[in-house]
């Protein structure tokens, strides 16, 4: 295995924790939505990290997930997910969880089907073990 795969898997595995944080948080009443969206913001973010860095392509330490979808989509590789669906999903990084105001850009059931697009297209692209 090639360290190139080895960093992408690895990001993958920390991915799919942050997807599986976000489905135990996300219904738990004691915790608001911003807290559960960070974990589902994370878990997109790492994963588009994991396919830039399979397919070789830099990119800068960032949150923003339009940039790194971008990034693809200059490349030619297209997203299972519009980019509006990206950048209502980006405020959870670091925006939504300094207030504690609650702003629902996204329903709890449209946050769970992008982060299993997105999971699911990276698995179809990165070879896995």
């Amino acid at each position: 295995m090639t360290p190139v795969l080895e960093e992408a898997l690895r990001l993958l595995r920390i991915a799919q924790g942050d997807r599986d944080a976000f489905l135990v948080l996300k219904d738990s009443p004691n915790i608001r939505l911003p807290i559960a969206c960070f974990h589902a913001q994370q878990a997109v973010e790492k994963t588009l990290k994991a396919v830039l860095t399979v397919k070789g392509i830099p990119f800068r330490r960032t949150h923003e997930l339009s940039e790194l979808a971008a990034l693809l989509s200059d490349q030619g590789i297209s997203l299972p997910v519009s980019p509006e669906q990206l950048d209502a999903l980006n405020p959870y990084a670091v925006v939504f969880r300094y207030d504690d105001t609650e702003i629902e850009t996204l329903s709890r059931d449209e946050v769970v089907e992008i982060v299993s697009l997105i999971l699911e297209w990276a698995e179809s692209i990165i070879p896995l073990p």
